[in-house]
């Protein structure tokens, strides 16, 4: 096996020994139609129709995601609080590679499958649920995330290495 290229990175996640089960599923699911509101998805369809070529995307977004924070609050206020899976582990990520990420305890049994949650720091903020199996106590290899999230986990990587380049660079 090659030797996995770490980056540090200081992020939180919570995960559970999973088998399979259909809960996870449908919770991996409906986590990535969460963006799938009805002002987001009109954005997704009018960005496909090209109706958005001469707009602001960066105001656009914003707005859309200030669109989904009053529905939230909303929500809140209503008491109708999305529900998530209580997992039962919570442990911190020290280092992440492209697939791979190292926890800063031994949580995991190698071979094992889990699902979790992490807290990631991208705009917009949200909980990325991923599945993953553990290579040893303290690694895991990431089996299934959805792509928009894989789109935003690799430059949080890239994000992350530029940051250890700065780091080193000042040491000199």
């Amino acid at each position: 096996m090659d030797s996995i290229r770490y980056v540090n990175a200081p992020l939180s996640m919570v995960f559970q020994k999973c088998n399979d089960s259909e809960e996870f599923k449908r919770e991996f699911d409906s986590l990535a139609s969460s963006d799938d509101d009805s002002v987001g998805e009109w954005l997704r369809l009018a960005k496909a129709r090209g109706e958005t070529s001469e707009s602001d995307q960066v105001l656009l977004t914003l707005l859309t995601e200030l669109h989904r924070k009053v529905d939230a609050l909303s929500a809140y206020i209503k008491g109708e609080d999305k529900k998530l899976i209580s997992l039962s582990s919570q442990g911190e990520i020290e280092a992440i590679g492209y697939e791979h990420f190292k926890l800063k305890d031994s949580h995991l049994d190698s071979g094992s499958k889990y699902y979790g949650r992490l807290d990631m720091p991208f705009f917009p903020q949200r909980e990325v649920p991923v599945f993953f199996t553990a290579i040893s106590p303290k690694e895991a290899k990431i089996d299934l995330i959805h792509e928009r999230d894989e789109k935003d986990w690799n430059a949080y990587v890239v994000a992350r290495e530029r940051v250890m380049i700065r780091e080193m660079r000042a040491k000199k």
